[in-house]
């Protein structure tokens, strides 16, 4: 009982755990893309504003913010670029050539600045009629620029999209409108390529790094949770061993109270004391069949009840089990009624009897005179229903949650002889469950009670 908690609060560790990994993982993940999108977006707005100034055009104030923001936040890294002279390409420069105002020098080392660091942009510069202009010197990708962003550009003034182009994967375009004739529209762009592996990658160390994290976390939470239910262990053991104990220890007392009580009342004593000798007998009785239930459950929760499974036929099992209960039900005025349905199920045959037998006698015991039980079998896709039905004054709503619940008890019959001691239903839901089967419980107060026990169609070899 104890092992199945542990394995569900190993699972729910486990799952907590890769629920943390999870969240962590791909949030990180996704602030990754984002970073990795902000970062080209204002790259390719930077490197479109410069192409505006290199062709003599008014740059847009947004590109102008952009490109301040930009210079900004690479100031650490563009600062030893600025202040060191730039290589020039012939020693016949004077100074006056590469020195000739502060602007210029400056212009020409952020594009210096620039060549290293955005040489991944390309720039492409379209006519009215969609097509690409060639620059001399200028490699673009092939199919990199998107037609389709034209028409938005002409509508807005400026396109940012994602395309997809087949053999080079996703590209990363900002197209903006000229105001001029020729070239009509400017696209940047940026393939994604390396980003998109650097995520995939990210994915994968993801996965292995979490799989070998949840392992961890699943060996240390069993550890974890076997410490934590082992005090819990060792008491629910000891009470099972309590009550085995006990329950044999109560046999022997009893039998002799009960076999002294038989042999006084054969000796014909006066009235009082045989009706004292008969209340002794009772509670015998009743002792007795609480002893046989504590020992049942107690081989249940240790899992040392053996079933022998083997094929059974419905119609010889309710025969045997009416049997039982006839004579009962004959002195209490209730008609029994059953079906001869021909059905075999896959059950041991003492237990699946013990089982009916509660059932049947619960019935019986709600049921008054004139009442009347049935038990009946029928065959419903791959599973095999035996429902007890009776027509007692039924269960009320809140009671029905907690009918399968040890020592539970919905009311006592007005028959102090036929008291329960609210272990019935639940030896019978156990029993059932190791047939790998299931019980459930339909009443309306004052309606009666169906009990259904539903089990699977037993599998017969060729």
């Amino acid at each position: 009982m104890l092992k199945a908690l542990r394995w569900k609060l190993t699972l729910l560790y486990l799952f907590a755990a890769v629920a943390l990994v999870s969240i962590g993982g791909f949030g990180t993940y996704l602030l990754i893309d984002r970073y990795f999108q902000q970062t080209t977006d204002l790259a390719l707005q930077y490197k479109m504003a410069l192409q505006f100034r290199i062709l003599g055009l008014s740059v847009p104030e947004e590109l102008e913010d952009a490109e301040t923001q930009w210079l900004q936040n690479n100031q650490d890294i563009l600062a030893p670029v600025l202040a060191s002279d730039l290589p020039s390409n012939s020693d016949d420069h004077s100074d006056d050539d590469s020195h000739d105002n502060q602007g210029n020098e400056t212009d020409n080392r952020e594009s210096y600045f620039y060549n290293a660091e955005l040489a991944a942009i390309f720039v492409v510069m379209l006519d009215g009629g969609g097509d690409p202009i060639s620059v001399p010197g200028v490699p673009v990708p092939p199919g990199s620029y998107s037609i389709a962003a034209l028409d938005n550009v002409q509508a807005n003034g400026y396109d940012l999209r994602t395309v997809d182009i087949p053999g080079q994967g996703r590209v990363r375009l900002l197209s903006y409108a000229t105001g001029t004739k020729v070239p009509v529209a400017l696209q940047a762009g940026r393939l994604l390529s390396d980003q998109d592996r650097v995520l995939n990658q990210y994915l994968i160390y993801l996965g292995i790094l979490g799989g070998i994290v949840s392992v961890f976390l699943a060996v240390a939470s069993w550890l974890l949770a076997g410490r934590s239910l082992d005090p819990a262990q060792k008491a629910w053991d000891q009470q099972q061993t309590f009550v085995s104990n006990a329950s044999h220890e109560l046999r022997t007392p009893l039998t002799f109270i009960r076999a002294t009580a038989d042999y006084s009342l054969r000796r014909k004593p006066p009235a009082e004391q045989a009706e004292h000798l008969e209340n002794i007998l009772n509670e015998c009785d009743y002792m007795d069949e609480l002893v046989d239930d504590l020992l049942l459950l107690s081989r249940m929760d240790a899992n040392r009840l053996k079933l022998e499974l083997d094929l059974l036929s419905i119609p010889k099992l309710f025969a045997e089990t009416l049997t039982r209960v006839q004579r009962r039900a004959e002195t209490e005025g209730i008609t029994l009624v059953s079906n001869d349905y021909d059905i075999t199920i896959y059950a041991d045959h003492t237990r699946m009897r013990q089982a009916l037998l509660i059932l049947l006698d619960n019935a019986l015991r709600f049921t008054p005179a004139g009442g009347k039980v049935e038990l009946t079998a029928e065959k419903a896709g791959k599973f095999i229903l035996i429902k007890v039905s009776d027509t007692g004054k039924g269960i009320a709503p809140e009671h029905l949650p907690h009918l399968f619940k040890r020592f539970y008890q919905v009311g006592t019959p007005e028959n102090a002889e036929n008291r329960s001691n609210g272990l019935g239903l639940s030896i019978a839901h156990t029993l059932i469950e190791a047939h790998h089967g299931t019980i459930k419980v339909e009443s309306k107060f004052g309606e009666g009670a169906q009990f259904t026990i539903s089990l699977p169609v037993p599998k017969l070899k060729d």
